[in-house]
């Protein structure tokens, strides 16, 4: 029987450019990039605890990160608006010229 995955919300605030280009490209293999600094990843609690232990071996004491875990409802409720496939217009029906 396979594992049971969650969504969660990865964040984080990386202060060395370099650190933030591994954690980047590591959080890459575990999700989508949301935003700059915001990951969304279906994880196992495995590859949570994974992916944790990973990053303490890239992060700094200065450096945070945020696991947000989602449930059902509130992935839901999660909206991404500033996107062409996320964001639905309605064509023009008509032009006054």
């Amino acid at each position: 029987m396979a594992e049971s995955k969650n969504w969660y919300l990865v964040c984080y605030d990386i202060r060395c450019p370099r650190r933030w280009r591994k954690a980047h490209k590591l959080l890459l293999g575990y999700g989508e990039a949301v935003q700059l600094s915001v990951f969304r990843c279906r994880l196992s609690q495995r590859d949570r605890e994974k992916l944790r232990w990973e990053l303490e071996q890239i992060l700094s004491q200065e450096d945070k990160i945020l696991l947000v875990g989602l449930c059902h409802r509130c992935v839901e409720r999660v909206e991404q608006c500033n996107r062409e496939d996320a964001w639905e217009t309605e064509e023009e029906r008509f032009r006054a010229i």
